[in-house]
C-alpha cells in the first residue's frame, strides 16, 4: 500500500512539471532569415538591420545591440542574421546603390531602395515597427522582402 501511495505521487508531480516549468519557461532562440528580391541593379550593397527596439525602427543605429549585414546587391540576395534571443524583431533594408553606406534621398523622399519585413506598407513615411514586426520564438524565421523605389 505505501508502495502504491508512492507510485500515485510520483505521477501526480510527473503530470504536474510540465505546468510548472511552463510557467517561468524562457523561450529558445532562433534562426533569422531573409530573401530580398525586386532590386533594380545590382550596383551597390544591400545594407540590412534586424532591430527589436521600437524606437529604433527604421533607424537602426540607435540600437547598439541590432543585427546589421551588408552584402553584395545582386538580382535576390540571401540574408543570415543567425541565432537570435527570442522577441518580436523587424527588418529595414536599404539599397544603397552608390555605396556611401546610408539612404540618399531627394528632397524628403528616398531616391535608393528600401524595403521592410512583412513588406509592411509605406504611406507617409516608413512603416511603424507594428506592421513590420515578427515573432522568434525557437524555430526558424524566414522573411520575403520585395526593394520598393520611388524615383
Amino acid at each position: 500500500m505505501r508502495h502504491r501511495s508512492r507510485a500515485l505521487a510520483a505521477l501526480g508531480l510527473a503530470l504536474s512539471a510540465p505546468v510548472l516549468l511552463g510557467a517561468g519557461e524562457v523561450q529558445p532562440p532562433g534562426h533569422v532569415s531573409a530573401t530580398v528580391t525586386g532590386l533594380r541593379s545590382t550596383k551597390g550593397q544591400v545594407l540590412a538591420c534586424l532591430t527589436r527596439r521600437t524606437d529604433a525602427f527604421p533607424a537602426c543605429e540607435r540600437d547598439a545591440l541590432a543585427h546589421t549585414l551588408i552584402l553584395p546587391a545582386r538580382s535576390q540576395v540571401e540574408l543570415d542574421f543567425g541565432m537570435v534571443p527570442a522577441g518580436t524583431y523587424a527588418i529595414a533594408l536599404v539599397h544603397d546603390e552608390n555605396g556611401n553606406s546610408k539612404l540618399d534621398k531627394r528632397l524628403i523622399m528616398p531616391a535608393e531602395g528600401f524595403g521592410f519585413s512583412r513588406n509592411a506598407p509605406v504611406r507617409f513615411g516608413p512603416p511603424s515597427f507594428a506592421s513590420a514586426a515578427f515573432a522568434v520564438d525557437g524555430l526558424e524565421q524566414h522573411q520575403a522582402i520585395r526593394m520598393r523605389y520611388m524615383f
